[in-house]
């Protein structure tokens, strides 16, 4: 799993227990695994197609630091498999699991389109091929 993105818990983060409400994460989840999908894929217009079970293991807490880790489970031929954990930075305690988000990549029209795509690519080995 590679941590890519780190949030500090604010006040308006926070539900009515004063505790990380559980929408706001899922925003900050949707939004790095759209981007990590985006960028794998190297198309701006990828989607969410579907996001499964979601398992609220701990809560967070204003002033907290959390993380947020994708990895990689299966390239299909439009769409990508990413699986999400997200953990306290300071004590790695589990806040979320998420087995399977699934993005399609879309063409011009909207449809789904072939992305070639068959492992993890990173931005340095890209700017070699040129």
């Amino acid at each position: 799993m590679n941590y890519h993105t780190r949030k500090w818990i604010k006040p308006e983060d926070l539900n009515a227990n004063h505790t990380l409400f559980g929408g706001k994460l899922l925003q900050w989840i949707d939004e790095e695994a759209a981007l990590y999908s985006i960028i794998q894929l190297e198309n701006p217009k990828t989607v969410t197609k579907y996001i499964s079970e979601i398992n609220f293991v701990n809560s967070a807490k204003q002033g907290d630091i959390i993380e947020i880790g994708i990895e990689v489970i299966n390239f299909g031929r439009t769409s990508i498999t990413l699986s999400c954990e997200v953990r306290n930075k300071m004590t790695h305690q589990t806040i979320i699991t998420i087995d399977k988000i699934v993005f399609v990549s879309l063409d011009e029209n909207g449809n789904p389109q072939p992305h070639g795509k068959t492992e993890v690519e990173y931005v340095e080995d890209r700017l070699g091929k040129g």
